[in-house]
């Protein structure tokens, strides 16, 4: 079982907008608070996320290099995906592959596909 996950961010006040919502829509409930970071729990798994120093933000994140390709989450149901896509377009965040959307995954996988503001890509997947 997958203890926590920690992820280093540009701007920690853009990414707590942006992932309070959502991991409290996905169950989550606020864990611990600090200057430099934030962290959500679910059960015995939370995910951090911490600023980032100045000294190392030269280099943006690229989800293609060595590293973290993306997050993905459960969603309880496809109409909890089809909410959630809601809300995102709702924010102004976008849906990725949305020519070929709730089914970019593949025939019978039901998900959305978006990114965060420092362009992580987050998947949230229905259950079959």
């Amino acid at each position: 079982m997958l203890h926590h996950i920690e992820l280093y961010v540009s701007d920690l006040s853009k990414t707590v907008d942006f992932w309070d919502w959502l991991l409290k829509e996905l169950g989550y409930e606020n864990f611990q608070k600090w200057d430099s970071g934030r962290s959500w729990i679910m059960n015995d798994t939370y995910i951090v996320f911490v600023q980032t120093e100045e000294r190392f933000l030269d280099v943006p994140y690229h989800r293609c290099r060595v590293g973290l390709n993306h997050l993905a989450f459960h969603a309880s149901s496809r109409n909890q995906v089809d909410q959630l896509t809601e809300q995102l377009r709702e924010k102004g965040v976008n849906i990725l592959y949305s020519d070929r959307h709730p089914f970019a995954g593949g025939i019978g996988y039901y998900a959305v596909f978006f990114e965060d503001p420092d362009r992580i890509k987050v998947e949230i997947v229905a259950p079959d």
